[in-house]
């Protein structure tokens, strides 16, 4: 009899554990590097969490992270088992973590360019040598790693030739107004933006003397620990699905940065040797640290 009872408990506590993990196994995490707080991540990825959860029947949860280094330690450590990043990271977690890129999040006319004003007498980027260039915080992909990478293109040394000043790109553009700095660079969007909005001079002030290749895109990443049934099922509800995915994505307001977009299920990890080719630029040819962190 104390046989059976305790044989009976035992595979009542096997089915219980297994009923567990399969728990465990329908919850996947997700993390944004650009994002700090669950408010934000609410705020902005909410609706896209809920759809993509309602598309795979997997329960997203955001796991809420201070930086791109804590981001790719959770990873690393499966604390975390997606992460939507952007493209200088994406060499860093691939680097590090041997992360894979599940979908690409296109983003239009997103590449860096370096603006002058019209009357100022400089026409190309060798002009620039021996002045002041200022630029974006350093590491971020599109205002900083790709200006270095158009000036190098361009004939100087990024590292020699010119001065860089890190500030926001809202102060860099007040600055090469009144004159402080040579050139500004920055995101086309950005620049087109403030352009726009500017009240003190018209377009045709400014003039665009080099712009780089259309940059990688921001990317979706898993850790190497996740099933690969859940990896295709994931990139199958953006490849099924692309019109709801982007809608979802889109009910966030700084996510306005992807309208016009379009998801890349086909991604791979080569489309990013441009970006790589930036680290080295700037003296980082290892890919494996945050610049700026």
């Amino acid at each position: 009899m104390k046989r059976s009872v305790v044989t009976l408990l035992s595979a009542l506590l096997m089915v219980l554990a297994m009923s567990t993990w399969a728990l465990a196994a329908e919850t996947v995490r997700l993390a944004v590097t650009d994002l700090e707080g669950m408010e934000e991540l609410q705020r902005e990825f909410g609706v896209f969490k809920e759809k993509l959860g309602s598309l795979t029947g997997y329960d997203f949860e955001f796991f809420p992270v201070n930086n791109r280094t804590a981001a790719v330690e959770a990873l690393k450590s499966q604390r975390v088992d997606f992460v939507l990043t952007g493209p200088a990271e994406y060499v860093v977690f691939k680097k590090r973590v041997n992360a894979e890129p599940v979908v690409g999040f296109s983003r239009p006319d997103y590449f860096g360019s370096i603006i002058v004003l019209a009357s100022s007498g400089i026409n190309s980027v060798t002009d620039l040598k021996g002045k002041k260039v200022a630029m974006g915080d350093v590491g971020s992909t599109s205002k900083h790693l790709a200006p270095m990478q158009i000036l190098k293109d361009n004939g100087l040394d990024p590292l020699k030739d010119v001065k860089t000043l890190h500030v926001d790109y809202k102060v860099g553009f007040e600055a090469l107004k009144r004159g402080d700095v040579a050139a500004f660079a920055t995101t086309n969007d950005k620049f087109l933006k403030m352009r726009s909005k500017d009240k003190q001079l018209p377009a045709g002030a400014f003039k665009v003397i080099a712009r780089g290749p259309d940059l990688p895109n921001d990317v979706l990443v898993v850790g190497p620990h996740v099933d690969k049934d859940v990896v295709a099922k994931v990139r199958a509800a953006f490849a099924d699905h692309s019109d709801e995915m982007v809608a979802a994505i889109l009910t966030g307001e700084d996510n306005q940065k992807y309208k016009g977009m379009v998801f890349l299920p086909q991604v791979k990890d080569a489309d990013y040797n441009y970006v790589r080719s930036m680290y080295a630029t700037i003296g980082y040819p290892q890919y494996s640290d945050f610049v700026g962190d």
